[in-house]
């Protein structure tokens, strides 16, 4: 890891390891959509499992799909983890998502835009227009559920800063940057890329990073020092290294990481208090 990267980034402006809050580390124990091989978890009992999996071994958030079934998976994670239950798929119509406000999970993925992926065995092309997006917003506020933006390059960042405008989104906002996903979107998964695009960020943005691809570590560790949160899992990058790995030990990974630098790791109530989510 080229942890002389993140020290740089540090001392460009960003803050030092003394005095940040705790790390939060969102799990995705997902299908891993470039090597669609690796083993997920597919019913309800089996999300629960892994969800609870990745708490222990250091996530405070849990984003999970639910192949249709959002009410049953919701309800079987709840039973198994107190950890912040984050529901995705969002690229996804929003009446298909209906189950994930009516059954409070904590958070929803919103895309700011349009989603343009290519992956081992489909394309995604979905468009979420801003009228989408204020939609989204209100049924966030009637819910109660926190809505964590993936901004996939500036023009996310804009959209948020739209809805910001409107006052119809809470502070801190909770976002995840997206580098190395392929398709449309895609943004080179490099620390430059991620320095570029955190500066640009509205003022009481708490992000997370997410990357696909096997750099991840000099990125994620550069988050980490300059006192952002990160996003693994099997969804993301199934691999610590050149060695497949699941999401319960790429969690355990990074939590090594943010401890052998000094940044500890953020406890599910910790994380809930800092991102605004209700518990």
């Amino acid at each position: 890891m080229r942890l002389a990267a993140g020290i740089t980034l540090a001392i460009n402006g960003l803050r030092m390891s003394t005095g940040m809050d705790p790390l939060i580390i969102t799990a995705t124990p997902n299908v891993s959509w470039l090597h669609p091989g690796v083993w997920y978890p597919k019913s309800a009992a089996e999300i629960a499992d892994q969800a609870a999996a990745c708490v222990d071994a250091g996530a405070s958030i849990v984003h999970v799909h639910a192949g249709g079934n959002w009410k049953q998976a919701i309800r079987s994670v709840r039973s198994k983890t107190t950890g912040i239950l984050q529901c995705g798929m969002s690229s996804l119509p929003l009446q298909d998502r209906m189950e994930v406000f009516e059954e409070k999970a904590d958070m929803i993925s919103v895309m700011l835009g349009h989603h343009d992926e290519a992956f081992a065995r489909l394309d995604t092309h979905a468009l979420h227009p801003r009228e989408e997006l204020v939609e989204y917003m209100k049924l966030a506020s009637r819910y109660r559920v926190k809505p964590e933006f993936e901004v996939w390059h500036t023009g996310s960042i804009w959209n948020l800063r739209f809805l910001a405008a409107k006052r119809i989104v809470s502070r801190p906002y909770f976002t995840t940057l997206f580098l190395g996903w392929p398709g449309g979107n895609w943004s080179p998964p490099t620390v430059e890329e991620y320095i570029y695009r955190r500066k640009l960020m509205p003022d009481k943005s708490v992000v997370s990073v997410s990357v696909m691809d096997r750099s991840q570590a000099d990125v994620l560790t550069a988050a980490i020092t300059g006192g952002d949160h990160v996003r693994v899992g099997t969804e993301d990058n199934p691999f610590i290294g050149e060695k497949p790995a699941t999401t319960p030990e790429l969690v355990k990974w990074i939590s090594g990481v943010s401890r052998a630098i000094g940044r500890p790791v953020a406890s599910v109530d910790e994380a809930a208090e800092l991102i605004g989510v209700r518990r």
